[in-house]
């Protein structure tokens, strides 16, 4: 399910449009929940409509999780406070405000919470999550029909491999990407 506030297309930050299938006043109780992540969280973590969704949801879901920067919008509504979640490596300084513990794993677990780092970790959390839910033979044979068998062609995918000053440059950029969506939304 794709859950919005409305039925009506949704922007996202890159040239795809999202078409929600439920609202949040139809949306039955869900086993799952799971936040993604993107520009378009800072949004998301001062949108009480969305918070309050995730609130009432996550009393009874077996299972409250994000990928990415996802983890700031539940973190935003009160699910992360005493939790360890994972998220960008540009956004581990905003957990410990709503509560939770910085973990820099690629898939965080902490009991009914499971987070996901950045961007290419989504598949790992994606592989784990159902594992979880369908067994480990499910998802052994969901990696292999992917090819998922990363090699990456560089050691440089996490701040402490790129190097300080890659990272510090690829934080700036982060930064203004950031803003440009956030101005790009305003208008």
């Amino acid at each position: 399910m794709l859950i919005w506030k409305r039925i009506e297309p949704v922007p996202s930050d890159s040239v795809i449009t999202l078409t929600p299938t439920i609202t949040f006043a139809d949306c039955p109780q869900l086993d799952v929940i799971c936040v993604p992540g993107g520009y378009g969280t800072d949004e998301l973590m001062l949108d009480e409509d969305v918070l309050a969704f995730l609130r009432r949801q996550e009393k009874v879901a077996q299972y409250v999780t994000s990928v990415c920067t996802g983890s700031l919008v539940l973190g935003a509504a009160g699910l992360l406070q005493g939790y360890r979640a994972a998220t960008h490596w540009t956004a581990t300084g905003a957990l410990p405000f709503f509560g939770a513990s910085v973990s820099h794993e690629r898939v965080c677990i902490d009991r009914n919470r499971v987070t996901g780092g950045g961007i290419t970790a989504g598949i790992d959390f994606a592989l784990t999550l159902v594992s979880m839910l369908r067994g480990r033979a499910a998802a052994e044979m969901i990696q292999l029909r992917m090819e998922y068998n990363p090699a990456p062609p560089f050691a440089a995918g996490s701040p402490d491999t790129a190097g300080s000053g890659r990272a510090r440059r690829a934080e700036r950029g982060c930064r203004l990407l950031r803003r440009g969506h956030q101005d790009r939304h305003r208008q």
